[in-house]
């Protein structure tokens, strides 16, 4: 398999890729590409693709400024289609955001997850995530759940995956 490339989303076909595949992985948060322009102000995003087709993406949500709740908590999601998990892309785009989000500040990082996707719930229980809360996802028709998880040291070394 040809080594994919994973880059910061750059651009309106980068944005139209990184859209393509957060639809595919997470539909009952489908975004509009009004929206996914909303996130690339705020957030930092990038795209895998491989032979020019998107495989994979990721998020990176800045650290909030530290309160006793937050811990300056960053928010870290990898995203990959289902014909290329199991490959180690996950956990390339995981350590990558992580990488990034430690650079930015974070002292904690977080992550969601659909109750539904049983594999990114184990892939973030193997990298140290704990669940902190359930909540249905109010904006679905069928009110699926999410799973909102925490890396409570994300800096020791220990968290060397993805989420």
């Amino acid at each position: 398999m040809t080594t994919p490339d994973v880059r910061p989303v750059d651009g309106e076909a980068d944005l139209l890729h990184w859209r393509y595949v957060h639809n595919l992985v997470v539909p009952p948060c489908a975004l509009t590409l009004a929206e996914v322009r909303e996130r690339a102000r705020r957030n930092h995003l990038e795209i895998a693709l491989l032979d020019g087709e998107p495989i994979g993406c990721s998020t990176v949500r800045p650290p909030a400024p530290a309160t006793a709740r937050d811990a300056a908590a960053a928010t870290v999601i990898a995203r990959v289609l289902p014909a290329h998990r199991g490959r180690g892309l996950g956990a390339h785009l995981y350590e990558r955001g992580l990488r990034h989000a430690l650079a930015l500040g974070a002292r904690t990082v977080e992550t969601f997850v659909l109750e539904a996707a049983a594999d990114g719930l184990r892939f973030a229980a193997r990298r140290g995530f704990t669940e902190v809360e359930r909540y249905p996802l109010t904006s679905a028709p069928d009110a699926r759940t999410e799973v909102h998880l925490r890396l409570a040291a994300p800096g020791d070394g220990s968290a060397g995956g993805g989420a």
